[in-house]
């Protein structure tokens, strides 16, 4: 138990400096979260709270991404100290750069495979010609660019109204704007699985093979797709006020309460509004916007509560490893899984052979996935940790 305690003393104490104990936390966290869920053993065996939720209604897994877009608006934010004496032209250009980056960062995950198990298999035609055009990384470059020129074009209020607007744009649109499919029959007001404005858009741009849900009727869609970009980018803005809360020189113990108090808020209201505006994440609907701003706000009042307040950090230590390097880790563990899922072994993948000969056979179905998972996350963290050790941090 002590050489925990000292291995956690010794990451907080290299904590690079200028660095933001608890969104560093938050946003390892999250990125571990996403990582886990990402990975099971097998897709047949996931425990329910580790899926997406099929449509309508969210799980705890729905909530991770979000909270991660809701950090990314904070620290941008919180970067602005740092870039006062820059041009806004310079902190234009250095955020196109990054977001183009980000964007060429999610292109080569989506392209970083070959089915070595398939003959037949033509990277041509089944993954060049196909290329999905969307992602998690894609979409954080996307929204990270819009609302940095939101920002800085934009004081508290115009912040403010820009979340609000979109979110209220993007509802307008969804439940007025008409739309037909290629026989001619003429939809509006709906916000089903392949049937909505925003599918539709997906469909008509972006093409029914070039997203992630290619088998849907009668509009192919992407969960990140082009429209619900918006109230996406309304969730960065509200970390972006976040941030701008944690600025202010009130007292930490009113910005705390004000967070659990918003968040406890947001939450209520989503939750009050569900029937009539589905949450639902993959349209990244406005109720979704408050449901996940709203409870990343809690975890963020906790966690400053903790840090802050109660000085205790050490509990955060292994999450700081993954915070402050997360795109390399999100990188590094999007690799690895997919050199797990191409090479061949005994007929199958190299993942699903040591699934269905190691932890299956030893612990099971639902709970040999999960331990598969968890491994893969641990195998990760030695790899992350060695990169933290020696300071090397991956600035995109």
């Amino acid at each position: 138990m002590g050489g925990i305690r000292q291995h956690c003393y010794a990451i907080l104490a290299q904590q690079p400096k200028g660095r933001f104990l608890a969104l560093d936390i938050l946003r390892g966290v999250a990125i571990m979260a996403m990582v886990l869920v990402n990975n099971p053993g097998s897709w047949q065996y996931v425990y329910a709270p580790l899926r997406h939720a099929e449509w309508h209604g969210w799980t705890p897994t729905d909530l991770i991404f979000p909270a991660f877009i809701v950090m990314v608006g904070m620290a941008m934010q919180l970067s602005f100290t740092a870039k006062t004496t820059l041009a806004r032209s310079d902190i234009i250009r250095q955020g196109a750069v990054r977001a183009l980056k980000l964007y060429a960062l999610g292109l080569f995950l989506v392209l970083f495979y070959y089915n070595f198990r398939d003959p037949a298999y033509s990277y041509l035609e089944q993954k060049l010609l196909t290329v999905r055009w969307s992602g998690v990384l894609q979409r954080i470059g996307i929204v990270y660019f819009c609302t940095l020129l939101i920002v800085l074009y934009t004081g508290t209020r115009g912040r403010i109204v820009w979340a609000l607007g979109l979110c209220v744009g993007y509802f307008a649109c969804m439940q007025f704007m008409p739309y037909s499919d290629a026989q001619g029959n003429r939809f509006v007001g709906l916000w089903e699985y392949g049937n909505n404005f925003a599918a539709w858009l997906d469909h008509q741009v972006l093409g029914p093979n070039h997203v992630y849900f290619r088998e849907a009727t009668p509009f192919a869609f992407d969960p990140e797709g082009i429209f619900s970009t918006l109230p996406a980018i309304s969730s960065c803005l509200i970390g972006v006020l976040i941030a701008q809360l944690l600025q202010s020189s009130r007292p930490l113990h009113f910005k705390i309460r004000i967070l659990m108090l918003a968040g406890v808020v947001a939450v209520w209201i989503a939750e009050l509004l569900h029937p009539a505006l589905a949450i639902n994440k993959s349209l990244w609907t406005p109720t979704f916007v408050l449901l996940s701003s709203g409870y990343t706000a809690l975890l963020l009042g906790a966690t400053l509560w903790l840090t802050e307040i109660k000085r205790y950090r050490l509990w955060g230590a292994p999450f700081v490893v993954f915070g402050v390097n997360a795109i390399l880790f999100f990188m590094l563990a999007g690799v690895a899984a997919r050199v797990l899922a191409m090479l061949p072994v005994a007929g199958t993948s190299l993942g699903a052979w040591l699934f269905s000969h190691v932890f299956q056979p030893l612990l099971g179905n639902y709970p040999g996935s999960l331990a598969f998972a968890c491994v893969f996350l641990l195998l990760s963290y030695v790899v992350m940790l060695w990169c933290y050790r020696r300071g090397y941090l991956f600035k995109v």
